[in-house]
C-alpha cells in the first residue's frame, strides 16, 4: 500500500504527473501500481519517510503526491523516484518520463502525439481550442483537484501555442 491513500493527501501537497507514452494493459497497471506501492512504502528523504500516495488515471497518467508539511522530498529522493519509474518503464517497454508530447482526449480515448503533429491537427481542425488536453506540468494537488490536469486547450498553454489567430496585415 502507498504510505497514505492518494485522496487523503492535503491540497497543499506536491504533485508529480508522470505521463505514459501508451496505455497500460490491466495486467501492466497491476504490475506498475504494485512496484510503485513498494517504492512508496520505503520512500524517504534523508532517512525520514515521506507521506506519499499514488493514483493511475486513464491508464496513462501516474500521479504521485507528497505531503511536504510532514517531510519535504529531497533532490536525491526525487531522483530515486524517477530512476525507479525509468526502471519499471524499461521492464514494460513504456516511458513515464517524456513530457514533450501533447496528450489530448479524442473520441476513442487519450492520445499522444508530437507537438508538430498536434499543430498540424489544429491547422486541419481535427483538434480545436475545445479539445481537452492534459497539462503534465501541474505540481500541486489543489490544482489537480480543481481540474487543472485536463482542460480545454484554449484554457491552457496549448491555446496560444497552437490556436493563435492569424495576424492581419
Amino acid at each position: 500500500m502507498p504510505r497514505i491513500p492518494f485522496e487523503e493527501l492535503p491540497n497543499h501537497g506536491r504533485l508529480w504527473v508522470f505521463p505514459l507514452n501508451r496505455s497500460l494493459t490491466d495486467a501492466e497497471s497491476v504490475t506498475v501500481l504494485g512496484e510503485v506501492d513498494g517504492f512508496l512504502a520505503q520512500w524517504a528523504a534523508h532517512g525520514v519517510p515521506l507521506e506519499s500516495g499514488r493514483e493511475l488515471r486513464d491508464d496513462r497518467f501516474l500521479l504521485i503526491g507528497v505531503d511536504e508539511d510532514a517531510e519535504a522530498p529531497s533532490g536525491c529522493s526525487i531522483d530515486a523516484l524517477v530512476n525507479r519509474l525509468r526502471g519499471i518503464g524499461q521492464e514494460l517497454g513504456v516511458s513515464f518520463i517524456d513530457h514533450a508530447p501533447v496528450w489530448y482526449r479524442a473520441p476513442e480515448g487519450v492520445r499522444t502525439t508530437s507537438r508538430p503533429n498536434f499543430k498540424s491537427l489544429a491547422a486541419e481542425g481535427v483538434v480545436t481550442g475545445e479539445t481537452h488536453v492534459f497539462d503534465t506540468s501541474v505540481t500541486r494537488l489543489a490544482d489537480l483537484r480543481d481540474g487543472a490536469l485536463e482542460r480545454p486547450a484554449s484554457e491552457t498553454w496549448h491555446g496560444p501555442a497552437f490556436f493563435r489567430e492569424p495576424q492581419r496585415t
